[in-house]
C-alpha cells in the first residue's frame, strides 16, 4: 500500500492561501498573496530537496494543479525541481476537469476524493506525496488516509486566509518524527501518524 505525505507551508494562525504570488489566490478578497518567498532560505531549500528526492508520485486538487501547471509545467530554468515536477507522474482529483492533458505525465482522477484516492493509495506503487491542495488535504485527512505531514510554519499571522483545518478536523493522532528551524524562523515539522 503506497504512503500519503503532505507538504504545506502555513502562518501561525495556520493559513494556506496564497503562499507564492500576490495573484496566486485571491478567492474570498485575501489581499495577502505572496507572503512566503521573503522567508526562503538556504536551509529551506535543502530540506525540500530532501524531500523531493523521496518523492514519488505526485497528487493534487484540481485547484493546486491549475496553477502548478502554469508555472511549473512551462519553466525552462533548468530548476531541479522543475524538471522533477515535469517528469513526475502527477494525480489531479477532480470533478469538474474534462482531462488533465495540460500537464505532461497527468493522470485525472474523477469523482468523490476519499473513494478515488483510497482506491489509489491501496493500489501497488510509489508512494503519493501531496503540495498545497488544502481542500484535497482536508477532505483525505477526515477519511484518515494521510500517512504524514511536513509543515512549514512560518513567523507571522495574517488574520484571514484559507486555513489548512478551516472545521475541525477528526481525532487523529500524529508523531513529531523531526524539526528543523531556517534561518528565517520558519520550522520545518515532520508529523507521522501514531501507530494505533
Amino acid at each position: 500500500m503506497r504512503s500519503i505525505g503532505v507538504t504545506t507551508f502555513m502562518t501561525l494562525d495556520g493559513v494556506v492561501q496564497g503562499l507564492g504570488r500576490p495573484d496566486e489566490d485571491a478567492r474570498g478578497g485575501f489581499a495577502h498573496g505572496g507572503w512566503g518567498p521573503r522567508y526562503n532560505d538556504e536551509v529551506m531549500g535543502q530540506e525540500l530537496g530532501k524531500g523531493m528526492a523521496q518523492a514519488g508520485d505526485l497528487l493534487f486538487g484540481r485547484r493546486t494543479w491549475q496553477d502548478f501547471a502554469n508555472v511549473w509545467g512551462r519553466a525552462t530554468d533548468g530548476n531541479p525541481f522543475s524538471a522533477l515536477m515535469n517528469k513526475a507522474t502527477k494525480y489531479v482529483v477532480s470533478t469538474t476537469l474534462n482531462d488533465a492533458g495540460g500537464w505532461e505525465n497527468s493522470i485525472l482522477l474523477r469523482g468523490d476524493a476519499a473513494a478515488t484516492v483510497a482506491e489509489l493509495k491501496a493500489s501497488p506503487g510509489p508512494d503519493l506525496a501531496i503540495n498545497g491542495s488544502a481542500a484535497l488535504v482536508r477532505s483525505l485527512h477526515a477519511a484518515g488516509l494521510i500517512d504524514d505531514y511536513t509543515l512549514l510554519i512560518h513567523p507571522l499571522t495574517l488574520g484571514s486566509g484559507a486555513r489548512l483545518f478551516e472545521q475541525p478536523a477528526p481525532l487523529a493522532e500524529f508523531e513529531l518524527i523531526d524539526c528543523v528551524a531556517t534561518t528565517k524562523g520558519v520550522l520545518i515539522a515532520r508529523y507521522k501518524r501514531a501507530e494505533s
